[in-house]
Parts: structure tokens; sequence; C-alpha cells
């Protein structure tokens, strides 16, 4: 029977682009079939030994050429960006199931299948970016998302509160705004599609981060909202968070109305 740890260690360290995409649907085929071993049978290398395909060329963000909508080029860099994230969203899912040993099945199930959805959502975006006659990798893209991965390697605790209920949270503060400019510009109904499609998991995804972090706080004898609130001020390192927070989104993948507040109050 295959093993989770083995496919999670092959997607971290030896894919290429489409060998990740391969086995990515391969494990959850397996997982929902019954065929997929959780035993811990390997030893978690650091994670440093992380290996990204050679392209595309990453840069810090205040680097990155500026996307306007309204033109071919502009569209193309922006979807190439959107194809990034949801790239390295991958790799996120892959790594917190790599990583973190001796959690329940369902723990791993659960981001398995976050990665088999981040990896539909590339290649609904890499289908999209051929259209302007562009693939993934042809163009830079932003170095910073893999950082928060690196500054919170040591905890599950941490790496709940600044990826899924942070970084991948302010996904669903962006995206509305995203899908009203896209219908506004008419026109592109399968740009509304996609975005709309990756929207609507994104707050599963988030959702599946909050009951994990209330799990495992509740196992150590953490109040929830005060671990979260103190994790943030600890390890997000951008200073003041961005505001512009989508209340009901947010409620509805596992925020309170009190951690809703003290982002608000915490944010610029």
């Amino acid at each position: 029977m295959s093993n989770i740890f083995k496919f999670a260690q092959i997607a971290l360290h030896e894919s290429s682009c489409n060998d990740l995409l391969d086995l990515t649907h391969e494990a959850q085929r397996l997982a929902l079939k019954g065929e997929l071993n959780f035993e811990s049978i390997i030893p978690v290398q650091s994670i440093e030994k992380v290996k990204f395909p050679e392209h595309p060329l990453l840069l810090p963000p205040r680097e990155m050429p500026k996307r306007k909508l309204g033109t071919p080029t502009g569209l193309a860099a922006f979807f190439h960006a959107i194809a990034h994230v949801e790239f390295v969203a991958i790799y996120l899912a892959w790594d917190i199931v790599y990583r973190f040993r001796g959690l329940p099945e369902e723990f791993y199930r659960d981001w398995l299948r976050v990665a088999d959805e981040e990896a539909q959502h590339f290649e609904l975006l890499r289908v999209k970016l051929q259209t302007f006659g562009v693939d993934y990798g042809d163009l830079p893209a932003h170095s910073g998302l893999w950082d928060l991965a690196q500054d919170t390697a040591h905890d599950i605790l941490v790496r709940l509160a600044l990826v899924p209920r942070c970084m991948e949270a302010h996904g669903l503060d962006v995206t509305p705004p995203l899908i009203e400019k896209f219908k506004q510009l008419g026109g592109d109904d399968n740009a509304v599609d996609i975005l709309s499609r990756i929207l609507t998991d994104e707050v599963g995804h988030v959702a599946l981060g909050s009951k994990w972090f209330k799990f495992l706080c509740n196992q150590q004898n953490f109040d929830v909202e005060n671990q979260y609130q103190s994790l943030l001020l600890k390890y997000y390192k951008g200073g003041m968070l961005k505001g512009g927070f989508n209340r009901e989104l947010r409620l509805s993948a596992g925020f309170s109305e009190t951690e809703l507040d003290w982002l608000v109050a915490h944010s610029h």
C-alpha cells in the first residue's frame, strides 16, 4: 500500500511541475479508495531541503512588475501571479502533511484534499494563461509566499495561525472585489468562473485551518482566541495586518467575532 509521507517527500523534494500535479491527484485518488497508508515510516527532512522548479524566476515583491487588467499583457501577468499563489499552495498543503506527524488520520486526509484542490486551481489557471500565449514559469513570480512556511516549520499551531488563518484568509478579503472587477470589465466569464471556484474552495481551506487550530488549542488547554492573537503578534512580520476583512466569509471559515474585531484593531 502507498504511504502518504512518501508521496509528500517526493512532492516536496523531487518533483517537476507536471510530476507534482500528477502525484497529488494520484495520492488523493488512492486516499479516496482506501489504498493510502498513513503510518509515519520516514523521518522528516529540514524545510531547507524543499525544492521548487527552476522557473519561474522569483523576485522580491517590490520588484514585481505592475499589472493592469485592461491589457492582454497585464491580464497574463495577473493570471501568472494567481497561478503562482496556487502552485505554492500545493507545496504548503503537502508540507503541513509531511512536517507535522502524530496527528489524527483525518488531519492528513483533510490537507491532502486541499493539495488536490489547489492543484486543480493551478491547472485551471494554467489553461487560462495559455490563452494569452504564456505558460507558468514564463514570467517572474514573487518570492514571499514560501517564507511563511519556513518561518513556521517548527510548530503546527504557528503554521495554522500564519498560513491558513492569515495568509490564505487574506484571499477571502481580496478575491470578491477581483471577481466584481472582472464582471464590470465584461466579456470574460471564464475568469469569473475560475476565481469564483477558487474562492469557494478557499473558504473551505481556511475553515480547515480554523478546525485544526481549535482542535490543537483545546488539546493543549490554550484559549483559542488568545493563542491566535499572541501567535500573530509574535510571528507576523509584515507590521500592521492589511485591513478590509470580509467578515461574512471569515465567519463562515471559522473565525469568531472577537477574532475579527481584534484583527480590525490591529490592521491598517
